[in-house]
């Protein structure tokens, strides 16, 4: 038997890492409506097809991608090696329904891989367990022909464990064709929902992922297996919430202090979405990150790229703002996570070693009282420039602290400028006492 390492050992680079970016991308860029087009409007086989004819992203440059993520503040990324549509972007022996067969004839995925791996990042492959392309993956509740009674009398002989066969031979493929793998996200198990509905013993699960940990022993493995999650490597590694900032520490909710990551869009749509308006400011995200690790979370955010290969515009200025936020502020996510103190009302804290970072979600007027840290701390400056923050300490003696009577005994006063510092959350970095 393979050996695996302790959970806490193999995901250190994943909690020290903080921030990855999700690529949703496939033959779905070319409808431009969001990545579950075929399930949404009920698109047949045949209608779906052209979408494959016609894909040449001619302007794919992998480089790029790593270089604007990079700038971002990222350093693990997560593709879509093949989503639900059951197209793939990498060489697959398994199918034809893939990269090399389509206008652009070359793998898509391998270049990624290598663009990525050669700026600094960790590598992540998502993959579907489900498949509408597939001719055994039998119809269900998701399924683009779920309305279809034809369609389903037709198909109903299909064997889902000929498809379990299919979906472990790719993962196969994908751990060992492509170097080392450090994570994969499988997407998803959803038994007990309705028709034909899916789960761990369609997908042999238990033996999916004795797969992943025999072919590749440190790889982190996400929690939509439906085996649990926790320290036993015949669970998963992390829990995935999706499209939500969790109110506490996801630990709490996952029943056993395992990581976790909040997989979030630029716009609501995964896939590229040419029509969609609901773009999130750099501020909000710069918010949602520093929100999750503040709760000893990452944050996985997401980019659907183009039909031609290329991140839209807007996605690469959103990314750039909070990039430009990330470049004076990364002390303050990378390496850090929870801290036990409390932070004032709209602030949030994150730590790492001595080091107490005091994000302002919104700016007083002139003082911020922290609890507990009376004589705690030696020295406090903003972390965009370095310039000093004063310190202000209760003294009764003092004629001039009458304005501060009546907080609580420990309380350290720090004394703001008027005007907010011109970055799109401020950062107070606490440098504690030994």
């Amino acid at each position: 038997m393979t050996e695996i390492a302790p959970l806490a050992e193999r995901a250190a680079w994943f909690t020290a890492d903080r921030f990855g970016l999700f690529v949703h991308w496939g033959v779905y860029a070319a409808a431009a409506r969001h990545e579950w087009v075929r399930s949404r409007e009920r698109i047949t086989e045949e209608a779906y097809q052209p979408y494959f004819d016609h894909f040449d992203p001619d302007l794919y440059d992998p480089q790029r991608w790593a270089e604007d993520a990079w700038n971002a503040g990222m350093r693990y990324f997560v593709i879509t090696t093949k989503h639900h549509d059951g197209f793939c972007l990498f060489d697959s022996e398994l199918t034809d329904y893939n990269a090399p067969n389509t206008p652009y004839g070359k793998d898509l995925l391998r270049p990624m891989v290598e663009a990525f791996r050669a700026r600094g990042f960790k590598v992540g492959f998502y993959y579907s367990l489900i498949d509408w392309h597939h001719p055994e993956f039998p119809v269900d509740l998701y399924h683009p022909q779920r309305d279809d009674a034809g369609y389903i009398a037709a198909t109903e002989g299909r064997d889902v464990t000929k498809y379990a066969d299919y979906l472990h031979g790719q993962v196969r493929e994908l751990l060992t064709n492509y170097g080392r793998v450090d994570l994969i996200w499988f997407d998803f198990s959803y038994s007990g929902r309705g028709f034909n509905a899916k789960g761990a013993p369609e997908w042999r699960s238990a033996e999916l992922i004795a797969l992943c940990r025999e072919l590749q022993p440190h790889i982190l493995v996400n929690n939509r297996l439906e085996l649990g999650v926790g320290p036993d490597p015949e669970t998963g590694d992390f829990t995935t919430p999706e499209q939500v900032q969790p109110p506490g520490h996801e630990n709490e909710f996952a029943g056993s202090a395992v990581p976790w990551e909040a997989c979030q869009t630029l716009n609501g749509s995964w896939g590229y979405d040419r029509d969609n308006l609901d773009w999130k400011s750099p501020g909000m995200l710069v918010r949602m990150l520093l929100d999750t690790v503040s709760k000893g979370g990452n944050m996985l955010l997401n980019v659907g790229p183009t039909g031609r290969g290329e991140f839209d515009p807007r996605a690469r200025e959103s990314l750039a703002g909070v990039g430009e936020w990330m470049r004076l502020h990364e002390p303050a996510i990378r390496g850090a996570g929870r801290s036990a103190h409390v932070p004032p009302a709209d602030c949030r804290y994150t730590q790492r070693g001595n080091r107490l970072y005091l994000h302002i979600l919104s700016w007083p007027m002139k003082h911020l009282h922290l609890s507990g840290l009376a004589g705690k701390v030696a020295y406090a400056r903003f972390l965009y420039d370095h310039s000093e923050v004063k310190r202000v300490e209760y003294d009764p003696k003092n004629p001039f602290h009458n304005h501060l009577k009546g907080l609580p005994e420990g309380t350290l006063t720090l004394s703001l400028p008027m005007a907010a510092p011109a970055v799109e959350v401020p950062v107070v970095e606490l440098i504690l006492k030994d």
